[in-house]
């Protein structure tokens, strides 16, 4: 998938790839997509509720080994 920014959350827990997303999209325009790798397994649960309570998009999300990644379009 085609993204327009990257952010490398691995190695941070909660909450921080949640707030790192949400400073990262608040830096971008109205339907450009950023994905988003991390490894905390609770990120999972967060990016769902993140993307209901936000209005952004969680358009993919997959895991590799112990590493997930999410692809956010920012509303």
């Amino acid at each position: 998938m085609e993204f327009t920014k990257d952010l490398d959350a691995r190695g941070l827990n909660c909450p921080l790839p949640i707030l790192k997303t949400k400073k990262a999209l608040a830096e971008m325009a109205s339907g450009q997509v950023l994905r988003v790798q991390a490894t905390d397994p609770g990120s999972v649960r967060d990016f769902q509720a993140f993307a209901k309570q936000t209005g952004n998009h969680l358009l993919e999300q997959s895991q590799d080994n112990e590493v997930f990644t999410f692809f956010m379009q920012r509303k």
